[in-house]
């Protein structure tokens, strides 16, 4: 039996004794005293409350009814002071109702209610008389209501405290599904985009001439690589639930960022689009998510111009300001992405990154032809500006 158990019903067996006691021991004091005495004694069940509620209420009832019936007899001159102040141990039953009511089953609360307001009603019935039968009536019925009414609230208002935590969780599924998504089309549609270009090219020449196909399939072989690596990072990431480093694996490659764009660019390359890669402004750290998210931009912007754009070359401009970072893809091709607005989820993947940052994004054919995105990131304030 645990220490809680133990003191829950010592609580129990010790609001019995001072029940006794307030019976048995001051048969002279008023009923108003005695009420209170039984009101403040119910305190002692509140273990017995939080774990058997119904068994407190029935001892809570049985002893509040006990103050009333046990003292009659011995009540002062003055009955109606007497009787009046004897009924205000039913308080300790309304505090349990209302406990009841916020915390049990609703049929347990209803009956618990109907059983309590039931014997009280007796109990008035047959000691009071004359106007005090009318205004303790009235006073049972006001308490009952409110300890209700009170209980209620306290169970619509965790109910509700519930359900928002069910959104939130629910909310943070759904968000971190979508940067899964995210992260896989990024990262496995422009590998595969390459690999079907290699492939093809592989393919046709082959026959004639053995050291391009040989070079394309050295360009299938190093993509398959990088991807199955990023893979293998993003499920080692998924599934790492457990943070204490016992399982003895060695640690997932660190993500990609703005520092391998250059490596980016060579893999275009080998797919037949040259990648002119300018940075300008003050080089430095960025945050990881925004590092992330301005490669995978790239990224995915490169994919495109090497499925649709139909170009062999397009630039692109990294600049590092000192409130925001901006990153700019533009190619000479066609002006459009070849998929009708809607279909496919490149560009909506990176306006969901960029929105995440709070950034903005701008994407579409340009007058003169061909394609550009540009992606404004906000980055943070460098610790110690202004500092002395």
């Amino acid at each position: 039996m645990t220490r809680t158990k133990i003191t829950a019903w010592a609580g129990g067996v010790l609001y019995i004794f001072v029940l006794v006691l307030l019976v048995g021991g001051a048969p002279r004091a008023s009923g108003t005293v005695h009420a209170v005495g039984s009101l403040l004694a119910v305190s002692l069940l509140v273990g017995v409350l939080r774990r058997v509620p119904l068994l407190a209420l029935a001892m809570t009832l049985f002893g509040s009814t006990a103050v009333v019936v046990l003292t009659t007899g011995s009540a002062h001159a003055d009955r109606s002071v007497s009787f009046q102040g004897q009924f205000l141990s039913y308080l300790a039953v309304d505090l349990v109702l209302g406990f009841i009511v916020a915390h049990c089953t609703r049929r347990s609360a209803a009956v618990a209610v109907a059983v309590s307001l039931a014997v009280q009603v007796m109990v008035i019935g047959g000691f009071a008389h004359g106007d005090n039968l009318t205004v303790n009536g009235v006073i049972a019925l006001l308490a009952t209501a409110a300890s209700c009414t009170v209980g209620l609230l306290r169970r619509e208002r965790r109910e509700h405290a519930v359900a928002l935590r069910s959104q939130e969780v629910a909310e943070a599924v759904t968000a971190e599904r979508l940067r899964i998504a995210r992260e896989l089309h990024d990262m496995v549609a422009h590998s595969i985009g390459i690999i079907a270009i290699q492939a093809g090219v592989g393919s046709r020449v082959i026959r004639t001439q053995p050291a391009e196909a040989h070079e394309a399939l050295r360009a299938i072989e190093a993509t398959s690589r990088e991807t199955l690596s990023g893979l293998r990072r993003t499920l080692v990431a998924l599934r790492q639930a457990d943070l204490d480093g016992t399982s003895g694996q060695a640690p997932p490659a660190p993500s990609p960022g703005l520092a391998d764009i250059e490596r980016l660019a060579a893999a275009t390359a080998d797919a037949g689009v040259r990648v002119d890669v300018r940075r300008s402004g003050e080089q430095r750290p960025v945050p990881a998510d925004i590092d992330l998210s301005a490669y995978r931009i790239v990224q995915e912007a490169l994919t495109n111009v090497v499925r649709h754009a139909g170009t062999g070359r397009c630039r692109v401009a990294i600049d590092y300001g000192s409130e925001e970072l901006s990153v700019e893809i533009v190619d000479g091709g066609r002006g459009a992405t070849g998929t009708a607005p809607g279909h496919g989820f490149g560009l909506v993947g990176m306006r969901e990154r960029v929105c995440l940052l709070d950034g903005h994004l701008s994407a579409g054919p340009q007058p003169e032809g061909g394609f550009r995105v540009l992606a404004r990131l906000p980055l943070p304030a460098p610790v110690g500006i202004g500092a002395r």
